[in-house]
């Protein structure tokens, strides 16, 4: 048998703190302290733990070239037991699934960091209001209450500030005064279809390509992007917009047209919803989820074992998440983005691999509810439902 190491592999000394209740009562106050090895593999869902020796024997396997296992190996428990757990890969078909794995993310050109903080940050199932209710996170006051303080919102310097003029507002001032997260849609009012295709219109569409070469074309949207190569693309869940059925959906931004996919039946698609949006009960009821999923592969073909490429894909949906507000706030609709989503829910469900394209965050757009059931943070009063009001006295709001 030959056999090779994974090509993505960080090794961290995890250290976990008790206290014995018999040593509490005792009245010893000392923690217990336990430390292990874990190997976190960017082919591999979840860390492994691993001893001293283990370890030893990884650091001195390559990545790169095959090694014949000799019958003096066979004899050290070690190869087998970095074989069964996935951290050496072997050339026998049992190990064909790990080995692919492992060998697309290799071929994807992902950085060995990224690689490894994309694989085990993602969740699956993961019910994250739950979890915030339970340890009382889930308000303002319960964060403050346990958490403490947090860092002041403005740090300044030492030294004499310079004021800036404050300069008169103009519509656009209006527009982002009005810019806010939407938490209570209207779960009885459907999103018209024209309403939805400007939107993507305004924040997805290629409005313009260059043909490079016969198979190299670049876009131009209204959104920036890392190295001009738009690699985000978006997949919708569409649960209520008139003229469009329920279900799955791939937007295709050079034809500015929807593909229907296979769907699960429409009662269980509230259900998805919310697990796409790890249990935030007030994001499943937009009529509409848009689903950011850059493929990698084609970010990470220019910028190849980069270690600023996935960075850049974040902030590539940062800006398409900031042209979905602005857009839908200018047609009176509420939105959101949010990152706390289980990304393996999400691309099961639309068929992707997580490799060489996957979910990293999720938009939702739609109508907003009269009556606010989730507490917002709109201060100022200045929501889209406001905006769109203003809108048709033809009287922007007065400056505050």
């Amino acid at each position: 048998m030959r056999v090779r190491r994974c090509t993505h592999l960080l090794l961290e000394p995890r250290e976990t703190v008790s206290f014995g209740l018999q040593a509490l009562l005792r009245g010893n106050t000392e923690a217990n302290s336990t430390h292990v090895w874990l190997a976190l593999a960017g082919h591999l869902d979840g860390p492994v733990e691993i001893d001293a020796g283990q370890s030893e024997l990884l650091g001195r396997t390559s990545a790169t070239q095959w090694r014949t296992l000799s019958a003096q190996d066979m004899a050290d428990p070690r190869w087998g037991q970095l074989l069964s757990n996935g951290l050496l890969l072997g050339d026998q078909p049992e190990h064909a699934d790990l080995l692919a794995r492992d060998q697309r993310i290799k071929d994807a050109h992902w950085w060995p960091l990224s690689a490894v903080a994309h694989r085990h940050s993602r969740w699956q199932g993961v019910d994250s209001v739950s979890d915030m209710r339970g340890q009382g996170l889930d308000t303002a006051v319960g964060l403050r209450r346990t958490l403490g303080a947090p860092p002041p919102a403005v740090h300044p310097l030492e030294g004499q500030y310079q004021p800036l003029p404050n300069v008169q507002e103009s519509p656009f001032d209006a527009l982002l005064a009005a810019r806010t997260t939407c938490r209570n849609f209207d779960p009885g009012r459907a999103l018209p279809l024209p309403m939805l295709a400007q939107l993507l219109q305004r924040s997805v569409m290629a409005h313009a390509a260059l043909q490079v070469e016969q198979d190299m074309l670049i876009l131009k949207k209204n959104v920036p992007s890392g190295g001009g190569l738009h690699p985000t693309e978006v997949w919708l869940l569409v649960q209520r917009v008139d003229g469009l059925a329920p279900g799955l959906y791939h937007y295709h931004a050079l034809d500015h047209a929807l593909l229907a996919l296979p769907s699960p039946p429409v009662p269980t698609l509230p259900s998805l919803a919310r697990t796409m949006v790890s249990g935030q009960e007030w994001f499943a009821d937009a009529p509409v989820l848009i689903v950011l999923a850059p493929r990698f592969g084609r970010s990470f073909w220019k910028y190849r074992n980069h270690a600023k490429a996935y960075r850049a894909l974040t902030l590539d949906a940062g800006h398409i998440s900031q042209m979905v507000y602005l857009a839908a706030t200018e047609a009176g609709l509420g939105a959101f983005v949010t990152a706390a989503i289980n990304e393996g829910d999400v691309d099961q469900a639309f068929g992707l691999d997580g490799v060489e394209q996957g979910a990293l965050a999720i938009c939702g757009v739609g109508y907003r509810a009269v009556e606010r059931s989730t507490a917002e943070f709109d201060p100022a009063g200045r929501s889209a439902g406001n905006y769109a009001a203003s809108k048709s006295t033809s009287t922007a709001p007065s400056p505050t």
